[in-house]
C-alpha cells in the first residue's frame, strides 16, 4: 500500500470496524510499513490502520519522534483498571481539535506481532491512553464519541470553523 492521504472526519469509514488479520505475510509487512511512512509523515504518535482506509486490526504507535514505531496486530485489551485519568487526545483525523478523555490509568494488552507470534504486556498513563484510543478506533469509535454530547458538539464545531479557515 503506498502512502496514502489520511481519512478526514467526518468520513463514515472511521465508524467502519476493522477486520482481524488472520494472514501473516509479506502483504502485511508492506501495507504495516506503509502505515508506520503515515505516522512518521504526519508527525502522530499512534495511527490505526482505518485512519489510512485499510481496515485491518493494525495499530502503529512511536511515542516520540526519533522513536521506532512499534506494532500491534490485532490487539485486545484484555484488562483495564478501574481507575482512570484525563488525558488531552486529538487525531490526525480531525486536526486542529483536542480535548479531554477519561481513560483507564493501566491496561494489559494482548497483541500479535507482524509473524503472528502473540504478546501480552501491561501498559500505563501516556501509553495505555495512546493505546486506548487506536483500539477504539479499530472498533470503530471515534475519539469524540468519548466525550459528552455538549463537547462533541463543541469539538465539531471548532473542526468545523478550522477548516473554513484553512
Amino acid at each position: 500500500m503506498p502512502v496514502q492521504s489520511l481519512i478526514l472526519y467526518p468520513d463514515p469509514r472511521l465508524r467502519l470496524r476493522a477486520e482481524p488479520v488472520t494472514v501473516f505475510d509479506d502483504a502485511l509487512r508492506r501495507e504495516a510499513d506503509a502505515l508506520v511512512a503515515a505516522l512518521i509523515r504526519v508527525s502522530a504518535i499512534g495511527l490505526a490502520g482505518p485512519h489510512v482506509g485499510w481496515l485491518a486490526r493494525v495499530v502503529a504507535l512511536r511515542l516520540e519522534p526519533g522513536m521506532p514505531a512499534t506494532l500491534y496486530v490485532n490487539p485486545e485489551i484484555v484488562f483495564a483498571s478501574p481507575e482512570t485519568a484525563p488525558q488531552t487526545e486529538g487525531s490526525v483525523s480531525m486536526p486542529g481539535v483536542s480535548d479531554t478523555v477519561e481513560r483507564a490509568v493501566t491496561v494489559r494488552l494482548r497483541y500479535d506481532d507482524l509473524d503472528g507470534t502473540g504478546h501480552e504486556i501491561e501498559s500505563e498513563g501516556f501509553e495505555a491512553a495512546c493505546l486506548q484510543h487506536e483500539i477504539d478506533q479499530l472498533d470503530g469509535i471515534f475519539w469524540i464519541e468519548r466525550l459528552s454530547r455538549l463537547r462533541r458538539e463543541r469539538a465539531v464545531k471548532r473542526y468545523a470553523k478550522a477548516r473554513r479557515a484553512a
